[in-house]
């Protein structure tokens, strides 16, 4: 039986003191919350921080320091880092430990906000949701809605509640969350005003005990909603209408033309009519058009802005690095980095764009089936692959077109080098590894950032990143 969740705790374990972890131990120490810290990995960096946050931090702590710890709490935020089977997870549910992550933790706070709770949209999706959550804060800020990108970003929610923006101080107005399977595992009570469901394929199945589980967190976007709240759902994803049938707010689709906001012609267009000329777009690819109307039904159905404000952001809105990020076009040759694609989903989206391609792939083994990579192995005429997946990868595309002039190489390095040589004029050399890059980097910007220099160092065009478009300039705590 578990401890009802919410009040005020007076005592907290954070497992996890990277970006997140640190984040939510400020905010507890804010709330005058007792806090004690336990990580796996800890290292001097972690020692610093946690001497200069002024909490106790515990190394590895084994089974019976775990039930100590925890029979001494009544809150354990885990950061999104640790799996739902970690020891200390399935410890503290044993106990009846109140659970949440720090996205829950940033709501309950909210509500109990002088003056009442701000509007807050989510997104969550296997891909997608980076770039439809900064879409969906351009769309406001072009309403005049002061607001934030936060949760799986570079700001945590629980940051962005007490944050203000700019020189002049100001409260954020609304908040759009992007809800990774991580974050939503974990909040019993979370309810956002509108949230989307960009779309679910198997991901992170080291992290879920299975696709059920993965599945199971990715609905808790809709699972608190009340009837006046906005469930948007992309059709015709069977899994997502699946969910948004027993959602219990108002049901709204995107995509296909059956949708409730879909492409008609070149136009993009709601209930109430167009919102916007699809050349009007800065970029304009099919997932891009996707993006815009779950965002654009965000937006609309919360009531938070019109479709002026939705088309003004999407005239402006240039998308994040390392999201189909052209590079360079050098000899009659584009290259694209797409190093944020680290599903199969994601990779495949990003081949269905292009004609005639030469595919940089590769990475973490995360226990899912890549074979959906090969499902237009006629679009790509030539592959690289690297990292612990490739061998898999390369069986995949061969065996759908043996055809495909197949490399596996050791590092990306070696993978822009041997694409170089094999690249003709009206071809596209394209990084989207549709893998984790944990095998050889510390992110996926690493991985991108290394093969954005690479490209510079081969065509001669710039390696500097362009500006990924948030609408605040971030906040400042």
């Amino acid at each position: 039986m578990e401890r009802a969740s919410g009040g005020d705790p007076r005592r907290a374990l954070v497992y996890g003191l990277a970006v997140a972890g640190r984040s939510t131990v400020r905010a507890l120490r804010r709330r005058d919350v007792e806090v004690v810290v336990a990580d796996y990995r800890v290292d001097e960096d972690k020692r610093r921080v946690a001497d200069e946050l002024g909490v106790e931090l515990v190394d590895s702590p084994d089974v019976d320091r775990l039930t100590q710890l925890l029979g001494s709490i009544d809150l354990y935020a885990p950061a999104p880092g640790i799996p739902e089977d970690h020891r200390s997870i399935v410890l503290a549910r044993e106990l009846g430990v109140d659970v949440a992550s720090e996205v829950e933790l940033a709501y309950r706070w909210e509500q109990e906000r002088p003056g009442g709770p701000r509007p807050m949209l989510a997104v969550t999706g296997t891909d997608g949701k980076t770039t439809t959550t900064l879409m969906t804060a351009a769309m406001l800020e072009a309403a005049g809605v002061r607001t934030v990108d936060a949760g799986n970003t570079s700001t945590p929610l629980v940051d962005a509640i007490d944050a203000r923006r700019g020189d002049g101080g100001e409260a954020y107005d609304a908040f759009v969350v992007e809800c990774a399977s991580f974050r939503l595992a974990w909040t019993p009570t979370f309810r956002p005003d509108a949230g989307a469901w960009l779309n679910l394929s198997p991901d992170h199945l080291d992290w879920h005990r299975d696709l059920e589980s993965y599945e199971a967190a990715k609905a808790q976007i809709w699972a608190n909603q009340r009837s006046d709240d906005v469930a948007v759902g992309f059709h015709p994803d069977e899994t997502v209408m699946r969910h948004l049938a027993a959602a219990p707010g108002r049901r709204r689709t995107f995509g296909d033309a059956t949708a409730d906001y879909h492409l008609d012609g070149d136009q993009l267009v709601g209930p109430d009519g167009t919102i916007a000329h699809r050349s009007a777009m800065r970029r304009s690819l099919p997932h891009d058009v996707t993006n815009a109307l779950a965002a654009a039904a965000l937006v609309i159905e919360s009531g938070l802005a019109d479709r002026e404000a939705a088309a003004a952001a999407l005239a402006d809105f240039v998308g994040p690095p390392h999201r189909l990020e052209h590079l360079a076009t050098v000899d009659g040759v584009d290259w694209f980095n797409d190093s944020k694609a680290t599903t199969p989903h994601a990779a495949s989206v990003a081949i269905r764009a292009f004609d005639d391609i030469v595919l940089i792939a590769g990475g973490k083994d995360k226990q899912v089936d890549l074979s959906s990579m090969a499902s237009e192995s006629q679009r790509v005429s030539s592959l690289v692959a690297l990292g612990q997946t490739r061998d898999a990868i390369a069986a995949h595309f061969s065996a759908a077109d043996p055809s495909i002039e197949v490399s596996i190489v050791d590092d990306l390095d070696s993978a822009v080098d041997v694409a170089a040589a094999s690249a003709r004029p009206g071809q596209t050399v394209l990084l989207s590894p549709g893998c984790a890059s944990l095998d050889m980097y510390r992110s996926f910007e690493e991985r991108g950032d290394h093969f954005r220099r690479l490209v510079a160092e081969f065509t001669g065009a710039s390696s500097a990143a362009p500006a990924a478009s948030p609408p605040s300039g971030g906040p400042t705590a």
